[in-house]
């Protein structure tokens, strides 16, 4: 497997990102090994929150939620997706399957950090592939807080809204990446916040992963993802741990995304859900004090 490594002055002096970057080289599924990013802060002692980010962002989308939660006392891990952020980048499309993505992230975070009491927090993508370690190994996890997301079996009709944005990620001669994600938002970022955005892609060649993820979501039963999946909810089915829901109030691609997980999780009874007022696809960035005051109460 062929990959690409974003030069580390590209992340220099990002607004916002104090961090210190963590690193682990894991299996790439195809006999060589990939170099996963992470953030790793707070109290090593503590139980993590860990913080799934979607597509095409990485764990800058945090930067908000972090340092108020570490001053409350959590540990809070951050991973860069496989292919996003200062992880490895594969430079084919066809290097990148949801099935991939699951197993990248297990080899991080189940096999060597060995994470465990974990209150799981995911958006995008970070829900798909994130929903799918809950599932696989429910002992690990305390509890779970899901917004902008979903874990989808390719039944029923996604939303066109979704339909459009998939095909417009695989027509579009340009994927401006920046621009993309301050397009869903409802503030309006800095010119230095979205070059943070654009930075782990100098160019094109980069974007591989970013490009292919919505065609990755599984939007028929015969994708080679829905089996996965249904197996998946049919853990959910029967989880009874806090199970969280706060999906903004702007965004149309995930517009409902919270009725199943509502309907069919049985520790979904009685939780404080949220609407996450004035805030798009990317509510890290609109409702960050919301998010962070929720993901504090939910953890006692």
């Amino acid at each position: 497997m062929k990959t690409l490594r974003t030069p580390d002055e590209r992340f220099a002096d990002l607004p916002g990102y104090p961090f210190a970057p963590h690193y682990v080289d894991i299996p790439d599924e195809d006999g060589a090994t990939l170099r996963v990013h992470y953030l790793d802060e707070g109290p090593a002692d503590a139980p993590p929150i860990l913080l799934m980010h979607g597509e095409p962002s990485w764990s800058y989308l945090y930067r908000k939620m972090i340092p108020p939660l570490v001053a409350a006392g959590h540990r809070c891990v951050a991973p860069d997706l496989v292919g996003f952020g200062k992880s490895d980048k594969p430079t084919e499309k066809n290097d990148y399957t949801y099935a991939r993505h699951v197993a990248w992230m297990r080899s991080l975070l189940i096999d060597n950090l060995d994470l465990d009491d974990i209150t799981f927090f995911g958006q995008d993508w970070g829900g798909l592939v994130g929903l799918r370690l809950v599932a696989e190994h429910a002992e690990r996890f305390a509890r779970v807080v899901v917004g902008n997301t979903g874990l989808p079996t390719g039944v029923g009709r996604p939303s066109d809204a979704f339909m459009a944005w998939q095909k417009f990620s695989q027509e579009t001669p340009v994927f401006d990446i920046g621009f993309l994600i301050n397009s869903a938002t409802t503030t309006e970022l800095s010119a230095a916040e979205i070059a943070a955005y654009d930075a782990p892609f100098p160019d094109d060649s980069y974007k591989e992963g970013a490009r292919i993820f919505p065609s990755l979501v599984p939007t028929s039963p015969d994708d080679p993802a829905a089996d996965a999946n249904a197996a998946a909810w049919e853990v959910f089915k029967r989880w009874d741990k806090p199970f969280v829901c706060c999906f903004s109030d702007s965004d149309p691609v995930t517009a409902g995304g919270d009725k199943p997980f509502l309907a069919l999780v049985p520790g979904a009874e009685g939780q404080p859900h949220v609407t996450v007022e004035q805030a798009a696809h990317f509510f890290q960035e609109d409702g960050a004090p919301q998010l962070t005051r929720l993901l504090i109460d939910v953890m006692g």
